[in-house]
């Protein structure tokens, strides 16, 4: 692999060798060296490192002068596992294709035809959790939270495939039961129209129990115009903007998202959320845009090279 990515190197005249994931990371850093070509990558999130062997592993997307981390969080971590200068770590977060994410873009019929498809009821507010299933992403919680909502008007959306773990769906399905609101509750499976998904729904739920990375549904809902409601911490601290574009939540605690979902929904609450869905749009295009992550980034690769050539 080395030896055939050197070739392409040469042939080609490739000026700088951008690893996203940690497999082809290693051969590409090898294949930089050998041919004297700047190696960069792009820490995508907060791997696994229970042995020195596997940190060792991880440790490849620090090899090149610099290293691209997704959030203020990923470089913390990368800082403390890996004892990297902080200098040489720059924050690029990811970025949402706003002419895909675009609200004026989604017709109506469109959004009528997938609320009856989720079995969503005239009135009823939608509640979209989309995401793997998988414990972690949290989906016990918004059902919990669901059970501490009184009025029968709203509709749970939890989306996502199983991937295998069908016993842990039972789980969920069971603890709908539990809670009397197996009614209100639909499980969809995973759709490559995201936009669409969410500008069907109301309210979007980002309800892991460990902390994400980046976190990306809480862009892409904000991007939609709807508001967010996501765990207090990991990236969700540093995409939401508490009480404007969204709602942060105790991690884990059904209380607080059921708190949350009641300041949104009810026009009484004393905890309304003062939301604007232009704002909300706004602070995507400004931070979180496909082509801020591309200037940033270029901004990035004008830099090796300069320091290459001098």
């Amino acid at each position: 692999v080395i030896s055939s990515l050197k070739k392409i190197i040469k042939d080609h005249s490739i000026d700088i060798v951008h690893a996203r994931s940690r497999a082809p990371a290693w051969p590409g850093y090898r294949a930089a060296q050998k041919t004297n070509v700047p190696f960069l990558a792009t820490y995508h999130g907060i791997y696994n490192a229970n042995s020195a062997l596997k940190r060792g592993y991880n440790a490849v997307m620090t090899k090149g002068a610099l290293t691209i981390a997704n959030s203020n969080m990923t470089k913390q971590h990368i800082t403390a596992e890996h004892g990297l200068d902080p200098a040489r770590i720059i924050v690029i977060p990811r970025g949402v294709d706003l002419s895909l994410f675009d609200p004026a873009k989604i017709k109506a019929k469109d959004i009528s035809m997938i609320r009856k498809k989720w079995g969503v009821t005239a009135n009823q507010t939608v509640l979209l959790l989309p995401g793997r299933l998988t414990k972690w992403k949290g989906q016990g919680v918004a059902i919990e939270a669901m059970a501490q909502q009184k009025a029968q008007n709203i509709r749970l959306i939890i989306m996502g495939d199983a991937q295998g773990r069908e016993s842990y769906v039972d789980g969920l399905e069971d603890i709908a039961r539990q809670h009397k609101v197996v009614d209100f509750c639909t499980f969809a499976p995973h759709s490559t129209d995201m936009p669409l998904m969410l500008a069907a729904s109301d309210i979007v739920l980002s309800t892991s129990i460990e902390p994400e990375a980046f976190g990306r549904v809480a862009v892409e809902a904000q991007a939609m115009g709807k508001p967010i409601i996501a765990s207090a911490h990991g990236g969700s601290l540093e995409t939401i903007i508490n009480g404007q574009t969204g709602m942060l939540t105790i991690p884990n605690d059904p209380s607080s998202l059921a708190e949350a979902i009641a300041s949104i929904i009810s026009p009484t609450h004393s905890n309304l959320l003062n939301y604007n869905p232009s704002f909300a749009r706004d602070h995507v295009i400004e931070n979180f845009s496909k082509n801020t992550l591309q200037v940033k980034t270029l901004a990035v690769y004008n830099r090796l090279l300069t320091a290459t050539s001098a």
